[in-house]
Order: C-alpha cells, then structure tokens, then sequence
C-alpha cells in the first residue's frame, strides 16, 4: 500500500477528535491532537496516551520449515525465543546492512513479524527473494489487522478491567492471546516509549470498539506520531529512516545484542562477522545541549572545524527542556563527554555525547 491516501481503521474517529492528519509511510496519520504534542507527551510520561499504529505491517509465516525461514532473514534464533515471546530483530541484506528492523511474536503454530509501514513493500520483496529456500509460506495480514498502543505509568490499570486476562500477568516482550471489550486480541508488553505499555493486535473492523472502550477507561489521551516521536527518542528508540538505514549495520547502531551470532547462518552473518572483528568505523551516539536551539535530522556535526558527521534525529525533550539527538560519528568520537558542534544554520551548538535513553526505562522488567 503505497498511496498517501491510504487509511486506518480509526480513521474517521480522528476526525472526530479533531486530529490534523498528514501523510506519513503511504497513511494518513494523526500527527497531534487539539491538545497538542506536547500534552500528548506529558501524558504519556505520567498518565496515559492511545496510539493508533495501524499503519504497522503483520506478516505471518507458517509451514514446516518456518523456523528455518525466519532464522535465515533475520537476526534472531526462533529457538531461542519460547512460544508467547517476543524478540527484537533485523532484517539485513547479504552486505549486513538493515532492511528493516521487527519484532518476531513466536506463537506455537506460526511465528508474526511486525514491520515498519514504510518497509513493509521492501521486507515482502526481500522475503519473496529467498522464500524457496524453505517450506513455508509467507501472509502478508497487514491490511486486516488493527494496531493501539496503550503507553504510560497508568496503562496496566486502565486496560485490566477491559481484559479477559490480567495485564499485569504479561512479562515484558511476552503476550498472550486473550479479549479486550469483548474483542480477540493479541495483548503484548514492549512499548517504544520508554514507558510501561501494551499493544494490542484486533481484527480492522474491531478496532473502533477497542479504540473507543479504551478512551473511555480511565486517563487516556489521543496521542499521534509528534509525541511518539519525541517519546522515543527520549527513550533511545531507533527509528527507520533516522537512526537505521540501508547504509547502517547493527553493530554500526550499537546493537549488536539483537544479533544471534550462535546461529551457524543467516543473510548478513558473513559481513558482520567481517566487521565485528575489524570493529566498525562509525557508532551511533546520543548527544545533549545545554541550549535549547534544536538540532534537527541531517543538520551537519563538526568536530574541531572538520565535518564528521550529520545528526539523524532531534527536538527539544519536553521531559528534559533540553535539545536532545542522536548521530553517527567517527568510533574515536562517540565516548561520553566529547563535544561535537552541530550548525544550525550557520550558527554552531555545542553538544556534548550522553549514552541514550536521555530518560531512564520505566518499562515492566
């Protein structure tokens, strides 16, 4: 789905809402509420915000050999992950550069994989190449699937009179499969805020229900992708297109723990293998400003006059009031404490290089 057209399932309840829609990954998406982001944000961090992430891919694999498949294009080992876990992975190319990044819920009969919108085309065509190789086959279940995130310290207690199950019974990157308001659903626990959260997968036509029993739960706020944005980076979140790229390797991203180097083979061992021994010439680094000009992506970073680098994401942290990014250096400067100069229009901010999350975890461990 390519169109900028393209819709959610909740759609036409955002537009009751008073949403300012804009185009984002081939949807149309709320980008913030009357409230405003900043609101939305705050929320979050200490009550609760709704996300409609619909616009997210559900690719479903079964068969015989779908283990075998998922352990070939991505990074994770299926055998490592027991039946109701979810694992953070990548997707790579031969080259060990990112296709995408997901998230691999193992179920005992198929295994799903949640993928970025705007990847999603790219990750289909990616499997297709390899598909022959095993005996699975290969459900693109995207469009029929609904996706909310419920994110905040109050999550749990909002969502647990809704639940058939009890939220509080989910682990961290577990899920179950279980009703809410009444609805199958498939309830997890990851979150991308940094904050303690649900996701909850329903049936597209059921999603209005859920989107609406939730709202009516208790402290919940609208919330759209300028307040996720700013909560994940907040967080230390990547996000395709900023921090992960087709140019980008995962220890390139200092994530070299979503890499099951135990595993004999996959689409990128070799490579990274390669690197890891070398050791990469560039690391993603978190930065921080005592100043409240904001850095903004692709905005150019000198270290002692010389070019270096460019920032892949930043804004103003409304938990912090400080500029917060993150960018890619030279390995010799991404230690803690280096100052970098990022040019924001000719004028050079001092930025000084922190270990992200800017704001610590409050995630159910």
């Amino acid at each position: 789905m390519t169109s900028t057209t393209a819709t959610t399932p909740l759609h036409d309840l955002h537009a009751v809402l008073g949403a300012r829609m804009v185009p984002f990954a081939g949807y149309l998406m709320p980008l913030q509420y009357p409230g405003g982001s900043i609101a939305e944000h705050t929320a979050v961090r200490t009550r609760a915000g709704l996300f409609d992430v619909s616009h997210m891919g559900e690719l479903i694999i079964r068969g015989p050999e779908a283990h075998q498949f998922i352990d070939m294009v991505t990074t994770a080992a299926v055998a490592r992950i027991a039946v109701g876990q979810v694992r953070y992975a990548m997707i790579l190319t031969p080259q060990g550069t990112i296709v995408d990044d997901c998230l691999i819920y193992r179920r005992a009969d198929e295994v799903m994989l949640v993928v970025n919108a705007a990847n999603r085309a790219a990750v289909l065509e990616h499997f297709y190449h390899y598909a022959d190789r095993c005996d699975c086959t290969i459900e693109d279940a995207s469009d029929r699937t609904a996706l909310l995130a419920l994110q905040g310290p109050l999550a749990s207690g909002i969502l647990a009179p809704l639940a058939a199950a009890d939220p509080e019974s989910i682990g961290y990157y577990r899920f179950v499969e279980t009703e809410v308001a009444g609805v199958p659903t498939l309830l997890s626990r990851t979150g991308y805020t940094g904050e303690d959260g649900f996701e909850l997968y329903v049936a597209a036509d059921d999603a209005a229900a859920v989107w609406t029993a939730l709202l009516g739960a208790g402290d919940v706020t609208p919330a759209g992708l300028g307040a996720r944005d700013s909560l994940r980076l907040e967080a230390g979140m990547p996000l395709y297109g900023h921090e992960l790229d087709a140019t980008t390797t995962p220890l390139d991203a200092g994530l070299a723990w979503v890499v099951d180097f135990t595993k004999p083979s996959f689409i990128g061992h070799d490579a990274l293998v390669t690197q890891r021994a070398a050791g990469p010439t560039r690391r993603l680094v978190g930065f921080r400003a005592a100043q409240r000009a904001v850095p903004r992506a692709h905005y150019p970073i000198h270290a002692d006059g010389a070019l270096v680098g460019e920032v892949a994401s930043g804004a103003m942290s409304p938990t912090l009031g400080v500029a917060i990014g993150t960018a890619y250096v030279p390995t010799a400067l991404a230690a803690p404490g280096t100052v970098l100069h990022v040019d924001i229009r000719g004028t050079q901010l001092p930025v000084t290089v922190v270990q992200p999350p800017f704001v610590p975890h409050r995630t159910r461990r």
